[in-house]
């Protein structure tokens, strides 16, 4: 298959990238920057020029794919109006470009916001509905599109998504660790995230695309629950530092925008995402990479 992606050079798609090209597929990868382009490049794939709000380009992506998964998130947590904006014009025009195909479409979700009280299930729908809602409402859009003939493919996410080199959540608790001279979890640590491996994320999403049927929601998660007390604790043993607990109201101030996120459970399953493609995630957990010194740098 010819695959479009987008966030191709980003953390995520560099990785599903090089999982596809390993595959034998053939990768055509969007670049909002030089850099990104060379990125692409350098990883074995074509650079299409374009952002999320270049709209031709997407179209032409997708005009010259046998195959898209949509990565690329503009994350403006100063403006998440306009994030959630662009998501929906964009995935509306892929969708749109798509309809009457059969061909697959692959859309990111995040598991945040779901449910409440227990772990995400593959069978929970988003409760993201419409162009204001989380994300543009992307998911049940791109799920609607089962009628028009696409194959609509979901990926959830766990909140950490780890290993060298990655810049989300762990990063910006183990800069705030570094910062205040101490790694902090907040009030008694007992709620939980889920984490997988980004070599196994880039994996799942290349057998979603081989073998899942439309409208299939697929769970990127290793790791179901772990809790952000030992994730506290990995980060104090990897530098050095003491590790104590830092009251709900103060999280804002110590962590930054992560700050929310860490003081809330984030689980889910992936019992069917394995069974349906024989998937057995390999690479390491969350705590091992942490304590080997993946964030340390």
């Amino acid at each position: 298959m010819r695959v479009f992606v987008t966030g191709a050079s980003g953390w995520i798609g560099s990785a599903v990238v090089e999982e596809l090209l390993a595959a034998g597929h053939h990768v055509l990868g969007l670049a909002r920057s030089a850099e990104s382009a060379a990125k692409v490049k350098t990883l074995g794939a074509e650079a299409l020029t374009g952002d999320l709000d270049d709209l031709p380009s997407l179209r032409a992506g997708v005009a010259r794919a046998d195959a898209v998964v949509h990565l690329a998130n503009k994350h403006d947590w100063g403006n998440p109006e306009e994030s959630d904006r662009a998501e929906r014009a964009a995935v509306q025009a892929m969708l749109d470009k798509l309809a009457g195909t059969d061909r697959p479409f692959m859309v990111a979700n995040a598991l945040s916001g779901l449910v409440e009280g227990r772990s995400v299930q593959e069978t929970d729908p988003s409760p993201a509905v419409g162009p204001t809602a989380d994300r543009g409402g992307s998911e049940n859009l791109a799920l609607d599109y089962v009628a028009n003939d696409v194959r609509s493919l979901v990926v959830r996410f766990a909140p950490s998504v780890h290993g060298t080199g990655d810049w989300g959540f762990v990063k910006f608790l183990t800069e705030a660790a570094h910062k205040h001279g101490v790694s902090r979890y907040v009030g008694d640590g007992a709620t939980q995230w889920s984490a997988v491996h980004r070599s196994d994320a880039a994996r799942l999403i290349r057998l979603g695309l081989e073998h899942a049927p439309a409208g299939t929601r697929l769970h990127a998660v290793a790791e179901e629950t772990i809790s952000t007390r030992q994730i506290a604790e990995a980060i104090g043993a990897s530098l050095e530092l003491p590790v104590a607990s830092i009251a709900p109201e103060k999280a804002a101030a110590h962590f930054g925008f992560v700050g929310d996120f860490f003081a809330t459970t984030m689980t889910a399953s992936s019992s069917l995402t394995r069974a349906l493609l024989d998937w057995t995630p390999t690479g390491p957990g969350l705590l091992e990479d942490i304590r080997t010194g993946a964030y340390r740098g």
